[in-house]
């Protein structure tokens, strides 16, 4: 297995460790993944993500090839009015084949008109850029540069994420201003030119993005690899007093969930993309169409098949390992499909059977003394259409756990909060 250069550190600190994508990852510290998860709702937690791919896109024809191959239209995709992608935004989208499946999901970053970043998924880098390389013609000026383990990356979520690194960054205060949701500030690399430069009160150069997997306000972080240990451990001790602590993937994986963000090759993947809670990636006009040409759209206009995405949430904190005993049942006890993540969202409860979450102000319905259980939820695909409020059961062919379609399930969540309100 592969390891980051943070992996001496993890194991320093006993971390339970587990392949995962080709790495050796923390699940979870001693602190427990229950804490951990806890911690971003409440304060701010830690993640090691340097397991995570980066490329570059160069030349004069970088956008071209990025809009034949990326789901989301860059020339409108930024807000409700869809303007286009400019310098110091990003934006999240799908990498399709011609069948319309999944090959991976990616934020796209742009520094100039012909330069861009992109973050895939764990040893989906090679994949990626070769993708990108066959779908380039010959005729087109584009380099797919694949900076695999040549990137350090950490992600600080939770509320508490700004007042943690203003104790570091030099001039935090106009690394903050105006930074809005799927924006970022700084470069790693002095190839990748960047309008305001962002470095700690140490000189190190550092990317600022005000993006994460978790739904809950923070940043993720970009360094060169030979900063990362250093930077890892600043900012550890700067959030020391706020509750600040390192985080595994198992908190992770329960706060996407709950967050309703999918998981790549396992919530989407080898099958057509649609019927899901994810359709916003694809570049939708105002007639129902498409407003702009790229790979998979011919498959998804004529599809085939019919499977329905849903998320879901529990009424406990209990969960279904998933394995190929596992499945899904109505009512009639008939199964209908298959249950593609099954996490608990340990800050979330029912209250009269509404969902409530730890972050839920207590003029919209939490108890004073609110003490959340946890909700299993995550996601389920089945052969039928379904409403917002019905329910099926989760089973292992022994035991059976009742869950409700849901639209939403973790109420409250930070990540979209005006960064004034944030602010220390």
């Amino acid at each position: 297995m592969k390891q980051t250069p943070l992996h001496s550190w993890h194991m320093r600190q006993s971390a339970n460790m587990a392949e995962f994508g080709s790495y050796e990852m923390p699940l979870w510290y001693p602190s427990g993944a229950k804490s951990e998860h806890l911690a971003v709702i409440t304060s701010a937690g830690l993640f090691d993500t340097s397991h995570m791919s980066v490329l570059t896109i160069h030349g004069k024809d970088s956008r071209l090839l990025l809009q034949r191959c990326f789901t989301k239209d860059l020339d409108n995709c930024i807000g409700p009015k869809k303007n286009e992608l400019v310098a110091g935004r990003c934006v999240y989208g799908l990498f399709l084949d011609e069948q319309a499946h999944v090959i991976d999901d990616a934020i796209v970053y742009q520094f100039a008109t012909d330069s861009y970043m992109l973050v895939v998924n764990a040893a989906m880098g090679a994949p990626i850029a070769e993708h990108l390389r066959q779908h380039s013609k010959k005729t087109e000026e584009v380099t797919v540069t694949d900076l695999t383990d040549k990137v350090g990356k950490m992600d600080i979520q939770g509320p508490a994420s700004t007042r943690i690194l203003s104790r570091l960054l030099a001039n935090w205060q106009a690394v903050f201003d105006k930074m809005i949701y799927f924006s970022f500030k700084g470069t790693f690399d002095p190839h990748l030119l960047s309008a305001e430069q962002v470095h700690l009160q140490d000189g190190t150069p550092l990317m600022v993005s005000r993006t994460g997997y978790t739904g809950e306000f923070g940043f993720e972080l970009f360094v060169a690899p030979e900063h990362i240990q250093s930077v890892w451990n600043q900012i550890l001790t700067a959030g020391k007093d706020e509750g600040l602590i390192a985080c595994g993937l198992a908190a992770r994986d329960s706060l996407r969930a709950g967050a309703v963000l999918p998981l790549s090759h396992q919530d989407i993947g080898a099958w057509p993309f649609m019927h899901n809670p994810w359709l916003f990636t694809l570049p939708t006009d105002t007639d129902g169409g498409f407003s702009k040409q790229f790979l998979g759209a011919e498959a998804l206009l004529h599809p085939g098949e019919s499977m329905w995405t849903y998320p879901f949430a529990g009424f406990d904190l209990r969960k279904i390992v998933i394995t190929e005993k596992s499945y899904v049942v109505d009512d009639q006890g008939n199964n209908i499909g298959t249950i593609l993540t099954c996490a608990t969202d340990m800050a979330i409860d029912r209250i009269q059977g509404t969902i409530v979450s730890l972050a839920t102000p207590e003029d919209d319905g939490k108890p004073e003394d609110f003490a959340p259980r946890g909700l299993c939820c995550g996601f389920i695909r089945v052969n039928r259409q379904m409403e917002p409020g019905a329910q099926v059961t989760l089973t292992d062919g022994k035991r059976k756990i009742p869950v409700e379609i849901r639209t939403d399930v973790r109420p409250h969540r930070t990540a979209r909060k005006p960064m004034a309100a944030m602010l220390p």
